[in-house]
């Protein structure tokens, strides 16, 4: 309930920045929502791994998206040997945020305290003691939380601003999960109870996710040597998933795989429900993705009690893959209350 509580404090400061926004144009606001989602998301993480002392979370953050930016423009040149090394100008532009946000990051963890963290992070991140895992320096401390303020932070907000976009591209599927949400609720604030009962909602957020998720590619290594239906994979491959492609094959989706259509989780996922995986699949699915979903529920519900939305006029669709898949210039909503 703690987290719930904290989720909606921080979705209210949203509605209210936004009618603010709204009062100031005269009743109609066009929205560009991209940083709002981020502001939203990270000031739940920030408030859940710092509480009151959550502003040392938002600085986090900042230094995180501009290396984001940095490593979207490498591409797929990762995979190149030493090419990380090399001096070369998208890696020159990464270095500094990279280690301004490892300063940053061990600052925050030598504040608060954790004695114990050198010896515990191989625990509780790979499962080894610190004997069995003598790595365990700074770089494994900073890139584990790296990867969790990641997956924490900007897939959160990214899947909140693709289904807002598909709503508003779907005036009478946002009518009907409105309508839910209002029933629901019944005047109240969503919580625990309530966001269970958003059926609608839960669709749509599926629905999106389907067709934007975050993550486009999800990869895994061989520790042994296997075979693969068919194929012979030797120890050491990589194998990469392409899940947006799993997610709109028309052969598993239907002959309306690159529409939304939310109906089509109205009974269960697909012919082959473990091809949908926006939280990955299997043993090493997301930790979060129960306090992700949580968060999109409670945000969306309250969106959709206070404003109504349309795309704007200045809009382009124009979904880009960089290290996630994101909106190149990003989303732009006309906004009015209810």
């Amino acid at each position: 309930m703690g987290m719930i509580k904290l989720i909606r404090e921080s979705a209210m400061t949203l509605i209210d920045v936004w009618n603010n926004m709204i009062e100031a144009k005269g009743g109609a606001a066009d929205i560009k929502i991209d940083q709002h989602m981020r502001s939203f998301s990270g000031d739940v993480i920030s408030k859940a791994c710092f509480g009151s002392d959550y502003s040392k979370g938002g600085e986090i953050f900042v230094k995180l998206r501009a290396l984001l930016e940095c490593a979207s423009k490498k591409g797929f040149s990762f995979g190149i040997p030493f090419m990380k090394c090399l001096p070369t100008k998208s890696n020159r532009e990464a270095w500094a945020p990279e280690k301004d946000l490892r300063t940053l990051i061990l600052k925050v963890v030598k504040e608060r305290n954790e004695v114990v963290t050198r010896r515990t992070c191989c625990k509780r991140f790979s499962g080894r003691s610190s004997e069995q895992c003598p790595d365990a320096t700074d770089s494994f401390i900073v890139d584990n939380c790296k990867n969790i303020y990641l997956a924490g932070f900007e897939t959160t907000a990214l899947a909140a601003t693709c289904c807002l976009m598909l709503l508003a591209a779907n005036p009478e599927w946002q009518e009907r999960v409105r309508g839910e949400v209002l029933g629901v609720c019944d005047g109240q604030a969503p919580d625990n109870d309530t966001i269970r009962k958003m059926k609608l909602l839960s669709v749509a957020i599926n629905e999106s996710l389907r067709l934007y998720p975050p993550v486009a590619i999800m990869s895994i290594e061989v520790f042994e040597e296997m075979k693969f239906g068919g194929v012979h994979v030797p120890k050491g491959v990589n194998i990469w998933a392409l899940v947006l492609t799993l997610h709109t094959d028309p052969e598993v989706w239907g002959a309306d795989s690159y529409q939304f259509n939310p109906d089509r989780f109205a009974n269960g996922a697909c012919k082959l429900p473990h091809l949908y995986m926006p939280f990955g699949v299997g043993p090493r699915v997301c930790l979060g993705q129960h306090l992700a979903s949580a968060e999109l529920k409670i945000l969306l519900s309250l969106i959709l009690s206070n404003f109504s939305f349309t795309l704007s006029p200045t809009y382009i669709h124009s979904p880009t893959l960089n290290l996630v898949i994101e909106p190149e210039h990003g989303v732009d909503l006309n906004v009015k209350k209810v």
